[in-house]
C-alpha cells in the first residue's frame, strides 16, 4: 500500500465526444481520402466491419469507391467542392465551389481545407435528430 500512497490520485474526467468533432474529423478523412484519389485515380476506402460467420464474429474488409469532388467546368477550369452526405456545402452564400485552375492546383486546396477545419472555420451543419426526422416524416412536409 506505501506504492500507491505515494501517487497522487483524482478522478477520472469524463471523455467527451462532441458531434462537431466527429464531424469535424470524418470531414478530415474524406478531404485526406481525395488527396489519396489524385495520386492514384484507382483508389478505394477500405472500412473493416465485424459480421457473424458459422456463429463466430470475423473481422472483414470492404472496398468502398471513392468519388472525387472535383469537376472540369464548361471553360476547361478544374472546380473543387466538399460534400456533406451528398450536397455540396455552401462555402459562402451561392457558392460551393473553389475554382482550382488544373488538377496540379487541387492538393495545396485540399491541404488549406484541412487546416480551415482543424482551426473551425469551415461551418459544419449538424444532422437533424432522428426523431425530428421521423416526425417531419409522419406529419408530411406541409
Amino acid at each position: 500500500m506505501s506504492a500507491l500512497k505515494s501517487l497522487t490520485l483524482t478522478a477520472l474526467p469524463k471523455a467527451e465526444h462532441s458531434p462537431v468533432q466527429l464531424r469535424r474529423s470524418r470531414l478530415i478523412e474524406r478531404l485526406e481520402d481525395q488527396k489519396s484519389l489524385l495520386k492514384d485515380p484507382a483508389y478505394d476506402r477500405v472500412v473493416q466491419r465485424w459480421k457473424k460467420h458459422d456463429g463466430e464474429r470475423v473481422l472483414t474488409e470492404r472496398k468502398l469507391p471513392v468519388r472525387p469532388w472535383w469537376r472540369t467546368d464548361e471553360t476547361g477550369q478544374v472546380v473543387f467542392f466538399v460534400r456533406i452526405g451528398w450536397k455540396a456545402l455552401e462555402l459562402e452564400k451561392g457558392k460551393a465551389g473553389i475554382v482550382a485552375g488544373t488538377m496540379e492546383k487541387l492538393p495545396p486546396i485540399i491541404d488549406t481545407l484541412i487546416g480551415a477545419v482543424r482551426a473551425g472555420e469551415l461551418y459544419l451543419p449538424t444532422p437533424l435528430p432522428r426523431s425530428a426526422i421521423s416526425e417531419s416524416m409522419a406529419h408530411g412536409s406541409d
